[in-house]
């Protein structure tokens, strides 16, 4: 066998073969290798030969990605669950888990002006903290992202039924919800998801105009629905504020976290970013500022409307405010109508994140190839959009929305914690890198984050622990199966490593 080695795609490979040269790399070994910012930087560029993403998307188109990915879950989705637990301190809660994400949006925006290419925080764990890291990060994203669009999905449904209740008319329980809930499939969340992995597929720019229209519309909504809430407000409802005591808040700030996950959606398209450094930090911040306020103000007129004691039984609760405040049918279709157009937006936004996820890794050879490879005439991962778009299809259409919503946001958190761990490893090891956003206050900063994260993860339930545990087991296992064997960086030899490593 030839011992020459050659080039290829920005990493040194060694011409023998990959299984016999993972023989001689020691797991541990392999687990703490890193990969530069530069050697990321380079496999942007040509996506490892399997086609190279399209530079199209502005700040704006950025923003409203972040906004798109976020701004509806909580409030449109989970408020009618996430009530019950705070009571009347709903919205102390979003604040909670508002400063929460914000902590780790600002360690998000000084890694994304950094590192802009397509793996989040992925891409950053393993720049800083190895493969091994590396793999865990992206497990607990692919948790996120896809288990997120799910869950959104599966909510959907509530609406498309209170639509179809003005009409006087329901679709069938067996097709309304999953078997858990005592249906076959839930139809809405099934065509809400195949709706937008079918827009996906058609190209970055066109999806993100479809999701600023959206977007739009979704603020437009939540705006009508404060002013209609406000000529109902009673300040007497949110006495006592704290029915629940301060474990409530708190319990209902993990559940409602997951709402907030979205602002790292643009740090997915960092490869597709007209102006990665300098965009990707001002989107990150826009969005997390307006969506939290957005979410405060709502959640603030929702209890002013109605006594919390009312969502333990409300499904779609903003549209049923709006339906006995206003007792207009028409006024409750369009609300109920937006409501849906709402939640797609932020289906789609997550699921883009999740496909470019799965890029990085596929481009890494943690997952298989085809989930990197990238159309040459839509400029997107086709295969990969399907192949994740089924997935999240099939699991919108079975599994209950609040197993979804809490397995997301222990995996949201962990992932969230890793970003903090990333900047101040960064800071230390490689302090004069240019860095187009500073997190402020260094390293208070990201360290509350860290601690904010951990704080809220140790506040989930214990059966979520339970199932983020199963999910973690199956990541190893799949790791060590597959991404041990076919990781490009593990395939170096230790001189090609230590070459990559310096660049």
């Amino acid at each position: 066998m030839r011992n020459a080695s050659s080039t290829h795609q920005g990493f040194r490979v060694s011409s023998t073969s990959n299984t016999e040269q993972h023989s001689h790399t020691p797991l541990g070994t392999q687990l703490r290798r890193r990969k530069s910012i530069q050697a990321m930087a380079n496999d942007a560029a040509d996506n490892a030969g399997l086609g190279t993403l399209k530079r199209s998307l502005g700040v704006t188109q950025l923003v409203m990605i972040s906004v798109g990915a976020t701004l509806g879950t909580g409030i449109l989705v989970i408020l009618g669950s996430a009530v019950p637990v705070a009571g009347p301190a709903i919205w102390i809660a979003f604040v909670l888990a508002g400063i929460t994400a914000l902590l780790s949006a600002v360690s998000y925006a000084e890694m994304a002006g950094m590192v802009p290419v397509s793996g989040s925080s992925y891409s950053y764990s393993y720049a800083t903290l190895g493969e091994g890291m590396a793999w865990v990060c992206g497990w607990c994203l692919v948790l996120e992202y896809a288990v997120s669009a799910a869950a959104v999905a599966v909510g959907a449904g509530s609406y498309v039924n209170q639509t179809l209740e003005i009409f006087g008319l329901a679709l069938p329980q067996a097709l309304a919800t999953g078997p858990g809930e005592g249906g076959i499939i839930n139809l809405s969340a099934l065509i809400v998801v195949i709706l937008a992995t079918l827009l996906l597929v058609r190209g970055a720019r066109e999806s993100a105009l479809a999701n600023t229209v959206m977007v739009i519309v979704k603020i437009a909504i939540l705006v009508f629905f404060v002013v209609v809430a406000f000529t109902a407000f009673n300040a007497g409802n949110f006495a006592p504020l704290l029915p629940m005591g301060a474990a409530g808040v708190t319990g209902a700030a993990s559940m409602v976290f997951f709402s907030y996950i979205g602002f790292d959606a643009a740090s997915t398209a960092g490869e597709e970013a007209k102006n990665p450094q300098k965009d990707l930090p001002r989107a990150i911040m826009i969005a997390m500022v307006l969506v939290t306020a957005i979410y405060v103000l709502v959640a603030v007129a929702a209890i002013g409307a109605r006594e919390w004691e009312w969502f333990a039984d409300s499904e779609a609760a903003l549209v049923q405010i709006v339906s006995e405040i206003t007792g207009q049918k028409w006024m409750v279709l369009a609300f109920a109508l937006a409501s849906v157009i709402a939640i797609v937006s932020v289906v789609l936004t997550t699921l883009y994140g999740q496909t470019r996820i799965l890029l990085s890794m596929g481009r890494d050879g943690l997952i298989p190839r085809f989930f990197a490879k990238v159309s040459p005439s839509t400029r997107t991962p086709v295969i990969g959009t399907y192949v994740t778009g089924a997935v999240v299809a099939i699991a919108a259409s079975l599994i209950p929305l609040g197993q979804l919503a809490e397995a997301t946001s222990i995996g949201t958190l962990f992932a969230f914690s890793l970003v903090g761990v990333s900047v101040i490893y960064l800071r230390k090891t490689q302090p004069d890198i240019p860095r187009t956003f500073r997190v402020p206050l260094y390293p208070v900063t990201p360290m509350l984050g860290i601690a904010a994260c951990l704080f809220l993860m140790f506040n989930l339930a214990g059966i979520t622990w339970l199932v983020f545990g199963i999910w973690m087991a199956v990541g190893a296992a799949i790791y060590l199966a597959y991404g041990r064997r076919n990781s490009r960086l593990g395939a170096l030899d230790s001189k090609a490593y230590e070459a990559e490593l310096n660049l």
